[in-house]
């Protein structure tokens, strides 16, 4: 399914962005290459991508303008910063972005191949449609690919990452999932912020479950949550 992953590489080094597009193409990925922010943001307005992979320090507009202008019109698409800056504050700004992973150059390519891999595996874009993965939980059925929660005949929509911290919530049914663990496994890193955020999406599943009784999502106070359903929760592949 490689071939079908469109990326968005925004990098004003020629040599290294040159380097990384074709070792992209050799993996089977779908990459379009732009030198400046400008750039970047006309490539993204103009077709579908589903990973963005973006240098901080960008000529015209820099990664982070360029990333908080991609979420003003895409909540959903995963995006990668490259920087030449290990600073704490710089990771910190990034995420603040909407970023959801951060590579300090330099890299090894073998290392830009396994986050972009997990992200798109964690984002559901990698999952095999021949091998359908859904959830009975209480009276909801839950399409994690489709990102769908169905009650009778009501459907509703879920974003990647209420999807995605659903989907884990469910494999770890009736038992406690770590607030570092689902950090790490929805957002790729744990720490003040993502846990502020992840707080968040647990309000709106919560919200979500609420039409059936028999569901609920506990807080273990500063440890975890746990998905309780008193019928019991299948999950078929």
């Amino acid at each position: 399914m490689n071939n079908q992953v469109k990326i968005l590489l925004v990098e004003d080094d020629k040599n290294l962005g040159a380097l990384v597009d074709e070792y992209l193409s050799l993996l089977g990925y779908n990459t379009t290459l732009a030198v400046d922010g400008v750039e970047g943001f006309r490539q993204f307005r103009s077709q579908h991508f589903d990973l963005c992979i973006l240098d901080v320090m960008l000529p015209k507009k820099d990664g982070f303008t360029l990333a908080r202008d991609i979420r003003d019109i895409n909540q959903e698409v995963p995006i990668i910063f490259l920087t030449a800056r290990g600073l704490n504050e710089d990771r910190i700004m990034g995420f603040k972005a909407g970023c959801d992973d951060y590579i300090t150059k330099p890299f090894s390519s073998e290392e830009l191949a396994l986050r972009i891999e997990a992200i798109l595996k964690r984002c559901g874009i990698l999952n095999n449609r021949n091998n359908h993965e859904k959830f009975n939980i209480g009276s909801f059925v839950f399409d994690p690919v489709n990102q769908l929660l169905i009650l009778d005949d009501k459907v509703q929509k879920l974003t990647v990452k209420e999807a995605s911290l659903l989907r884990l919530l469910c494999l770890n049914m009736n038992n406690l999932l770590s607030r570092e663990k689902a950090q790490t496994e929805v957002w790729g890193t744990s720490d003040y912020f993502i846990g502020r955020s992840m707080d968040v999406f647990i309000t709106k599943l919560r919200k979500y479950l609420s039409l059936d009784p028999d569901v609920t999502i506990m807080n273990v106070h500063g440890v975890g949550f746990k998905l309780e359903v008193k019928s019991e929760i299948t999950n078929s592949l």
